[in-house]
């Protein structure tokens, strides 16, 4: 599948990032869904018209029935594998993965279309490197435990072959769109000062509390502490807080402003070694202890953060780059460019948002 697609802070699509991806997620029944949401449909009255053998012309490329075939093939070899039932032909759920599959091989076509505008092309010699990379990597170069994983997925060698050229292909694409984005120093510190709370360590300090149902109880295990009785004992004795109470009260390092606010007044206004007099919240009343100093908030400097936020910019403005080419390649053929066998025509028409009537795709019957 192809392997770039929209989200929140995307990992960069490099080699590395892409061979570190799972083996499995190569090919699957899943792979064409993930693509479902950027197929186009035709709109044009201009649209082309679809051979007999075809299911989809995308431009100058035909998709052939035969392509859907190996697709769907592929993805029952897929579901066989896992145990699962295929859906039942004329179902929702037939119609909805052959919507998918469809999408993917339109997709699929105008990728490998505008790569040729692009200047972009994958040889075979590079296939067949990646393929070494991901064999090295997952099976310790052993083609028995490689072709032991096909089996269980339900994959041939060509399935993976044809995978990992759309997966060098959409890499190329996605490093030639992007080429050229640069982020100042400027715009790292305008993100940094925008968003210093992510960079600040909250203050610390460690604290034991004993906490019980009431203020009768509380006065009575604080005047015996007062008297020198011991913290650990009482606590394991009557604290119903089970996670410290088998610790002798102690909390450990606590971060202030991450307990309840009654709580972390007191836990943090206190002197050290001091007792709390009970302090009720929530949970019931707690007579606190703190046994360290408070150690002071602080922020991570820009200077060990720049780094970090120079990348994370870079690879925002990438994928918005890339968001924008992915749109443009869908509206240009949406364009008269498109069109649909009968019977292939997805349920939802990709191309509404890019057409002024919002029309459904062209079909034709042959």
């Amino acid at each position: 599948m192809l392997s770039w697609r929209p989200g929140r802070q995307p990992r960069p699509v490099t080699q590395t990032s892409l061979v570190r991806r799972s083996f499995i997620l190569l090919v699957s029944a899943a792979a064409f869904a993930v693509l479902v949401a950027a197929g186009c449909g035709g709109s044009s009255s201009s649209a082309p018209s679809v051979p007999t053998d075809g299911v989809a012309v995308v431009g100058d490329q035909t998709i052939t029935k035969a392509d859907y075939a190996v697709l769907l093939a592929q993805a029952k070899r897929t579901y066989a594998a896992q145990k699962r039932s295929f859906p039942k032909l004329g179902s929702t759920a037939y119609k909805s993965l052959q919507d998918q599959a469809v999408a993917y091989l339109v997709q699929q076509s105008e990728f490998e279309q505008r790569a040729k505008d692009l200047g972009i092309n994958v040889t075979d010699a590079q296939v067949n490197a990646r393929l070494d990379q991901i064999k090295q990597q997952y099976f310790g170069g052993s083609a028995a435990k490689y072709k032991a994983q096909l089996k269980q997925q339900g994959l041939t060698e060509a399935d993976v072959l044809k995978q990992i050229r759309i997966q060098l292909l959409s890499e190329r694409i996605f490093n030639k769109v992007t080429t050229g984005t640069t982020v100042s120093n400027q715009d790292v510190k305008n993100y940094y000062d925008a968003h210093k709370a992510q960079y600040q360590t909250p203050a610390t300090r460690q604290v034991k509390h004993i906490l019980v149902n009431s203020k009768a109880l509380a006065d009575q295990i604080y005047a015996q502490l007062k008297n020198g009785a011991s913290f650990a004992s009482l606590a394991k004795q009557y604290s119903k807080d089970p996670g410290s109470a088998k610790n002798g009260g102690s909390l450990g390092s606590i971060q202030q402003g991450q307990t309840v606010p009654p709580f972390d007044k007191v836990a943090f206004s206190i002197k050290t070694n001091e007792l709390s007099k009970p302090v009720h919240s929530t949970y019931g009343w707690h007579i606190i202890e703190a046994t360290s100093a408070v150690k002071p908030a602080k922020t991570t400097p820009l200077s060990q953060v720049q780094a970090s936020i120079k990348q994370q910019l870079s690879q925002t403005k990438k994928n918005s780059k890339m968001t924008a080419w992915i749109n443009d390649t869908k509206k240009s053929f949406c364009d008269g460019k498109l069109a649909y066998q009968e019977g292939y025509k997805p349920l939802s028409d990709p191309c509404a948002a890019f057409t002024k009537t919002g029309t459904n795709a062209t079909t034709t019957s042959q």
